[in-house]
């Protein structure tokens, strides 16, 4: 029998996640979450939202992300946990949600990027303002965003969910195009520090 030596590599094709600090702005590749989403059946809101109760997952409003969901469209979300514990995340939300929703697993189809203010554990330094760099990247008002927010936009021509977090913003952007969505995340980086 033949024996594999496969190992994981990360969306951008590395054996460890990506971090690139631009001036106060730095740039992390999150490999850290597994993700699926959810879907409502028809008249199962209530059933979906007791499981999602029972299991500590906020369901947030439309426009909104919390620590466990992102919102996506009418009864639908994007349910994220820690991928050391949750590798299988169907397996885990499955038995739970039964069938009053469809449950599709999302990890290896996304990839996920934080952009953060290097100096935003100091708070005698001033934060970046990020939104300088958000302006070049998308059609997105990211100053009036406050963490919590969430909202699907493109950059790079790529449909991307952004999140504003207390330490700055998430991106989830397809997986396949990690390369092309980092690329443009260091050019605006780099374009407005």
């Amino acid at each position: 029998m033949p024996e594999h030596r496969l190992a994981p590599l990360t969306p951008m094709g590395h054996t460890t996640p990506q971090t690139d600090t631009i001036g106060p702005v730095t740039i992390t590749e999150n490999t850290g979450m597994g993700f699926a989403s959810l879907a409502t059946r028809r008249g199962r809101g209530a059933d979906v939202a007791n499981a999602a109760k029972s299991l500590n997952i906020t369901l947030p409003a439309p426009g909104h992300a919390s620590e466990t969901a992102l919102w996506l469209a009418p009864d639908q979300w994007m349910i994220a946990a820690p991928f050391a514990t949750h590798e299988d995340i169907v397996a885990h939300l499955k038995p739970v949600f039964g069938d009053s929703a469809s449950i599709t697993e999302q990890t290896g189809a996304w990839v996920r990027f934080d952009v953060t203010g290097a100096n935003l554990p100091a708070p005698e330094l001033p934060a970046p303002d990020l939104s300088a760099m958000f302006d070049l990247l998308c059609n997105l008002d990211t100053r009036a965003m406050q963490p919590g927010h969430a909202t699907r936009t493109v950059i790079e021509h790529l449909g991307c969910y952004v999140t504003c977090t207390t330490a700055g913003f998430t991106i989830l952007g397809p997986g396949s195009s990690a390369k092309s969505l980092h690329h443009a995340l260091i050019t605006a980086a780099r374009s407005a520090f």
